[in-house]
């Protein structure tokens, strides 16, 4: 089943959330980053027709012009309702999976300790402070303007919808989880909480978040493994999908 579904969790509030659902056995949540539940979609078609997996995809709300429960005020708040999903879908063995924005809702996901997620990857993630290695500022950018922080070949980038030569306006619903700085001073050292594995894989032509961010971002997790993906820009899921696949499911084993 693909087609998106509303669900509500009375013991979150009344949050709505859009669910895709690749509905089979072994269960992933995808989580999509600013670029919004496009950047992902295609992604999860593959790993759910090659992985006979179920595979969830939320549009976060907000983006894509999706309601926003005013009880959803940052990223450990969506963590929270994310969580409250898997145990609403009463599943387990639990893979999450997030990109940018997504990259830190999976680690605040894995710092939740929900006996439901069992592992977590972070690809491109966000959220973190590393001195020396800012995020690129994307705000008021074009999507065309972001996309060419985002590929290592920016040829590869999807075309930008028609009559989008504005700032994308899922940026601006990221921001009203992230603030203005895209980060949480706090994260790094929560990151030390972690205990489930978690796996942080990084293009190497990212220019949102370069790799050396990446590095910082596994060495605040105990235990995780760090993967370098070549000939990729900040999303893998997008550029080289196959790579991402097969680096994902080796740590999935």
């Amino acid at each position: 089943m693909t087609s998106p579904r509303i669900l509500q969790f009375p013991s979150t509030g009344p949050v709505d959330i859009a669910v895709q659902d690749h509905d089979r056995t072994r269960t992933f949540l995808l989580l999509h980053g600013g670029g919004g539940v496009a950047t992902m979609a295609g992604f999860a078609g593959l790993l759910a027709e090659r992985t006979r997996s179920r595979v969830l995809l939320p549009t976060h709300p907000g983006f894509n012009g999706t309601p926003k429960a005013a009880e959803l005020t940052d990223v450990t708040a969506l963590a929270k309702a994310y969580v409250a999903l898997l145990d609403h879908l009463d599943v387990s063995d639990v893979t999450v999976v997030g990109n940018s924005f997504g990259g830190w809702l999976a680690a605040e996901i894995a710092l939740l300790h929900s006996p439901r997620v069992s592992r977590a990857v972070v690809v491109d993630g966000i959220g973190i402070e590393v001195d020396g290695h800012p995020l690129a500022d994307v705000r008021g950018k074009t999507v065309a303007e972001i996309q060419q922080f985002s590929f290592h070949d920016p040829a590869k980038a999807p075309t930008p919808p028609s009559g989008s030569s504005g700032p994308s306006p899922d940026v601006a619903a990221l921001v009203g989880y992230t603030g203005p700085a895209m980060t949480d001073p706090t994260l790094v050292e929560r990151l030390g909480h972690a205990e489930i594995p978690v796996h942080v894989l990084w293009g190497e032509s990212d220019r949102i978040a370069d790799p050396r961010y990446g590095e910082a971002y596994a060495a605040a997790i105990p235990g995780s493994t760090f993967t370098v993906l070549p000939r990729t820009g900040h999303l893998p899921q997008v550029e080289t999908p196959e790579e991402l696949l097969e680096a994902l499911l080796t740590f999935d084993d």
